[in-house]
């Protein structure tokens, strides 16, 4: 069985605002001081697939991403993590294309590397949680798609896929090649890598690609909003008052405390 499991870096979103700030200008997050790491649930579905690899004891698993040079560093880690190959290709664009123009770019590099049986990706960014890049993979592929997968496994030569609902869980079988979008699950948090294996992670081959070596649109990838683009990023604004209660005595603080509740409440 080969496994492709697609990466996004994002910056941290455990970061405190004092880390970076919001260009309203270019609609993004500026990263200042703040890290960037691989999305969680890009991590579970990692380790899904490392997972039913050892549960199975055979099969290649192939780490992919779209993203700045910086996002080596992701691949690195997958790497360290036991995955067998890491692919970049190299995001010198629009730095948040919308989904589909991912897709569009992991599908092409799906298709270059060849061969895959299952494609496991995140169920959702960390950064702006849209959710669709595993479903416009699948249509750019022309394969299934199964949302909400917390655990695969083989069973009898088909797959057995449970995937979280609303109300508790559904069980499926199917055949690849199937892509599938894994959220978090006690099941899947992600293993840390040895330190020996984080050394040696650094000396394995990574594979660079440019648009311009997967044949498509280049001018409409590196726009970045093929379907759709933000309008309006800014950080929420709360204003607060405060009013301090005169009074020489606790009584006459209790009584002009009364006023002004009853005085909010006829204004409110």
């Amino acid at each position: 069985m080969n496994i492709l499991v697609c990466l996004k870096q994002i910056l941290d979103p455990e970061a405190p605002a004092r880390d970076f700030r919001i260009d309203s200008a270019k609609r993004e997050a500026e990263r200042g001081s703040a890290n960037l790491v691989t999305n969680i649930f890009c991590e579970n579905a990692l380790e899904t697939a490392l997972q039913f690899r050892e549960r199975s004891g055979a099969g290649t698993i192939a780490a992919l991403s779209y993203g700045p040079a910086s996002a080596e560093d992701t691949l690195r880690k997958a790497l360290a993590m036991k995955a067998d190959t890491a692919t970049l290709v190299l995001n010198d664009g629009n730095s948040k294309p919308d989904p589909y123009a991912v897709a569009v770019v992991l599908a092409a590099a799906a298709k270059k590397l060849g061969g895959f049986d299952l494609i496991l990706v995140g169920r959702e960014a960390g950064d702006w949680g849209a959710g669709q890049t595993g479903g416009l993979l699948a249509e750019e592929l022309g394969v299934p798609c199964i949302c909400f997968v917390e655990s695969v496994e083989m069973v009898h030569d088909k797959l057995r896929i449970r995937r979280q609902t609303d109300s508790g869980y559904e069980v499926f079988e199917a055949e690849p090649p199937l892509v599938l979008t894994v959220t978090n699950h006690e099941h899947n948090v992600p293993r840390l890598p040895k330190v020996r294996d984080v050394m040696m992670s650094h000396r394995q081959p990574l594979t660079k690609w440019t648009l311009e070596n997967l044949g498509i649109d280049t001018a409409a990838t590196r726009a970045g909003n093929m379907y759709y683009e933000v309008a309006e990023l800014a950080t929420p604004q709360k204003e607060t008052q405060c009013e301090f209660i005169g009074g020489d005595t606790p009584e006459e603080q209790a009584e002009a405390f009364a006023t002004r509740l009853m005085r909010f409440a006829g204004s409110a």
